[in-house]
């Protein structure tokens, strides 16, 4: 049965897709791997913390017991805490405007204003899912194609299996809470 939702896709792979403020920056020849190195570092450390986040407070089964209200409760404080913390972050450390974007660990497809990367440039691709984490997850890849209206597509180079299994996680929580909010009743 059709739920009027589409698996976003990208490569023929899971993709989150967001609308983020992300940026393009390009990046000398060749890579260096040093600097690839740390950015599979930091990015290892920002997905992790926004698993952890996402995982947060989500109980398998509901549990009517007073722990569990309290438990509620805390999680609601926390999550208003990161939210306000997010928030100063976010006024301390300019970032880039919000634009539409999918990715997965291959590539990513997004809408850029002019002017745009030259075609084959090779960069890396600053990507901020939550204000609450201050590093940006950074991807390293090439411009593959670039439509005239400002989609561009990069395709990246291969961030390493734990980051990958990661993305590809990052993907699928996603995807199964859109699938989710479709099937929930709607109240009255």
């Amino acid at each position: 049965m059709y739920e009027g939702l589409d698996t976003i896709v990208l490569y023929e792979e899971l993709a989150y897709e967001d609308v983020v403020p992300l940026e393009w920056r390009p990046l000398p020849e060749p890579f260096d791997p040093a600097v690839v190195g740390s950015f599979a570092d930091r990015n290892l450390r920002s997905l992790q913390a926004l698993a952890a986040l996402e995982e947060h407070g989500q109980l398998e089964k509901p549990d009517d017991s007073q722990h569990a209200a309290d438990i509620a409760r805390l999680d609601l404080k926390v999550n208003l805490l990161l939210d306000m913390v997010g928030k100063l972050l976010v006024s301390s450390q300019p970032r880039p405007r919000p634009a539409s974007i999918r990715f997965n660990a291959l590539g990513a497809v997004w809408h850029a204003g002019a002017p745009y990367p030259p075609l084959g440039n090779q960069g890396v691709l600053e990507i901020y899912l939550r204000d609450c984490i201050a590093e940006p997850l950074r991807l390293v890849g090439r411009i593959a194609s670039i439509a005239p209206d400002g989609r561009i597509k990069a395709r990246f180079i291969p961030p390493g299996e734990h980051i990958a299994d990661l993305l590809e996680k990052l993907a699928f929580r996603k995807h199964r809470r859109q699938v989710a909010g479709v099937r929930q009743p709607k109240k009255p």
